[in-house]
């Protein structure tokens, strides 16, 4: 395959890198993880990163051929993880079924939908990898993960102490973290601890997830990170959900009572400051983002002999720029045929143009932003359905202010919902692969590998997601249906964000969304700028502004579990720095933590497939339900097998010579 850049060629010497055995097995993983996630994401609402269970296979397929490399390895997880991540449309395109206004799944329209937005998420992220992944100190958590997983892998065919140990490490908190998540499944151990309680006239809770995963990606995002977090459940949880619940009420089941106002408020909360913080995020990065441009467009233009550095060699910036308005070709035509012959015709030039406009510059603005929130607490825990409840407000805030809010007219209010859903669906793609991108490139540079090639994986994953997609959905709809759709029987799925996103939609053109809490959540969004940049003024330690809001906007059973990780990784390092080989020390302990990530990925993808299967979403379940016998195994043998890890790590580190 020849370079699309005036670049020398590779010398023959160099590893196997973009290898058609690598995109092809790339796509044969995607159509595991992409059905999985889709079914999965309907099922709980939920999907599971696809970059580490995708290595783990790639590793131990290519392991039987010859010249295969990591950096081949790096691809395979790149196309897989793309196509994976695409699965997550279905946060949006399920709302079409549930309005009525799609009675299926149409394959070219759902295809069109997922590529055009997935290829967008690539180039609009191209030029900000030099921002977001070079000249950043952003921990990129689960793409420091995959580039462990990827280097113990390559070093565990060469021999050696230090990689035999690292290999112990990893595999042993693989099992464990697997072991511990069937366990769960079991339910002879819960799989969250809670407890919810009055305070005053309102209610709140304390609720952790015991969950390595989310353990080893709080180890892997650091103390500051973990504390900004730690700071938005104090806020969203601790003083907002009081003071909600005092104002309304309620007797009986304290739990319910206080999950449905942190869904119906708190949320909306956090979503005002995460868009405040999103907005200042971008403003921090503009700098770096426009040196990346002139860097990229510099790069282009290098005479045919000049050497560029392997690590440098991002997609070209007329391919970059030209492929983007490309996409704005099959997007346009996609529009007017929502727009024509319906209740919006004859308003169908300037509508596609201002919506052409507002996929490029919201598009941009949000793929700045997540690729920001997966560098900051990985591409899993990034809030990306708080993206598409932003985008969708957005989308529907410019319908309302080119049609206004139509009176009395169904047919209109329907037009005008789908519309909103499909754009929305399709900054949705560019969201969710910029998320995954960002992280995609931060293991790349980890392990030497060349951007434009990864860039053009992430294309080709693009590209098989927009193909396994829909019919995935189909097949779906047509066994179970979706909660909330005309005619929805007993044994629907209830697609939960596709549902609040359709709702938003409908509520913006209604006129009754919760603009309040969004108002204060964005004041709050304000408060924790300020609050950041003046500790970054007097040398203290910050609080990212965006880990605050995911800290109110996500549940408390993923994100103390992240603080919990982020505090044992920082007592970790502050043990290692007294070692005498400090970072190999450190290394062991990421090493620990990558594996408690890999281990429950990999029995996601197997757990997806049994429940498919199965029919239920508890297949393995031995007894009725988590009781407090439950609870406090759960607690004690997940305390204890975290503690045995870290012993096994500092072990391992003290025979190190």
């Amino acid at each position: 395959m020849s370079r699309p850049d005036a670049t020398p060629p590779v010398p023959s010497a160099s590893p196997a890198e973009l290898t058609l055995r690598g995109i092809l097995l790339g796509g044969a993983i995607t159509l595991l993880f992409t059905a999985a996630n889709v079914y999965l994401g309907l099922k709980i609402g939920l999907t599971f990163a696809t970059s580490i269970p995708a290595a783990v296979i790639s590793m131990a397929v290519l392991r039987a051929f010859r010249g295969s490399s990591i950096l081949e390895n790096n691809i395979v997880q790149t196309v897989a993880s793309a196509a994976g991540t695409l699965a997550a449309i279905i946060f949006v395109l399920p709302g079409l079924v549930m309005v009525g206004y799609w009675q299926g799944f149409p394959f070219v329209t759902t295809a069109a939908i997922t590529a055009t937005g997935g290829v967008l998420g690539v180039m609009f992220s191209v030029p900000l990898r030099r921002a977001l992944v070079v000249d950043t100190d952003l921990p990129y958590p689960e793409g420091r993960a995959a580039a462990e997983v990827l280097k113990v892998g390559e070093e565990s065919r060469h021999g050696g102490a230090d990689s035999a140990r690292g290999m112990r490490a990893i595999v042993t908190s693989t099992l464990a973290s697997a072991g511990f998540a069937i366990l769960t499944q079991t339910r002879l151990v819960a799989a969250e601890a809670a407890t919810f309680f009055r305070i005053g006239g309102g209610a709140t809770g304390v609720v952790g997830g015991l969950s390595f995963a989310l353990l080893g990606a709080g180890h892997l995002i650091g103390l500051s990170a973990g504390m900004a977090i730690l700071a938005g459940v104090a806020v969203g949880w601790w003083i907002v959900l009081p003071i909600l619940t005092a104002a309304s009420p309620q007797a009986g089941d304290v739990a319910q009572w206080a999950n449905i106002v942190f869904r119906n408020d708190v949320r909306f909360f956090g979503a005002g400051v995460i868009g405040v913080a999103a907005i200042w995020t971008l403003l921090r990065i503009a700098g770096p983002v426009a040196r990346g441009l002139r860097a990229s467009l510099a790069g282009s233009r290098r005479a045919h002999g000049e050497a560029v550095a392997l690590e440098e060699r991002d997609l070209p910036f007329p391919i970059v720029a030209g492929g983007a308005l490309a996409m704005l070709v099959p997007i346009a035509i996609l529009l007017h045929h929502v727009v024509a012959g319906g209740p919006l015709a004859g308003a169908e030039l300037l509508l596609i143009a201002a919506s052409l406009l507002f996929v490029l510059v919201i598009g941009l603005v949000i793929a700045a932003v997540c690729g920001y929130m997966a560098g900051l607490i990985g591409a899993s825990n990034s809030p990306v359905s708080g993206i598409g409840i932003l985008s969708v407000i957005a989308a529907s805030l410019m319908l309302v202010g080119w049609f206004g809010r139509p009176a009395g007219d169904p047919a209109q209010t329907s037009a005008l919902v789908a519309y909103a859903l499909i754009v929305t669906g399709i900054v949705f793609g560019i969201a969710t692969i910029s998320n995954d991108n960002l992280q995609d490139l931060k293991t790349g540079q980890l392990v030497g590998a060349t951007p434009w090639k990864q860039q053009v994986a992430l294309v080709i994953g693009v590209g098989f997601g927009a193909l396994v997609v829909p019919p995935v959905m189909q097949l779906l709809y047509t066994s179970f249906g979706f909660a909330g759709m005309p005619g929805a029987g007993p044994n629907a799925l209830p697609a939960p964000q596709a549902a609040l996103i359709s709702a938003l939609a409908q509520g913006v053109l209604g006129g009754n969304l919760n603009w309040t809490m969004i108002g204060w959540g964005a004041a709050v969004g304000v408060l924790a700028i300020v609050v950041d940049e003046a500790l970054g003024r007097a040398g203290r330690m910050r609080l990212p502004p965006l880990g605050v809001g995911l800290g109110i906007y996500l549940p408390m059973a993923a994100t103390l579990t992240v603080v919990a990780g982020s505090v044992i990784g920082h007592v970790y390092d502050r043990w290692a720095d007294r070692r005498t080989d400090v970072e190999g020390a450190k290394r062991l302990g990421v090493l620990t933590a990558t594996g408690m990530i890999v281990g429950e990925s990999l029995w996601n993808v197997i757990f997806a497939g049994i429940v498919y299967e199965a029919g239920t979403d508890a297949p393995l379940a031995l007894v009725a339900g988590d009781g407090t016998p439950a609870l406090l195994l759960g607690v004690a043998v997940f305390a204890g097998i975290a503690a045995l890890l870290y012993a096994q790590a500092r072990r391992l580190a003290g025979t190190r010579a």
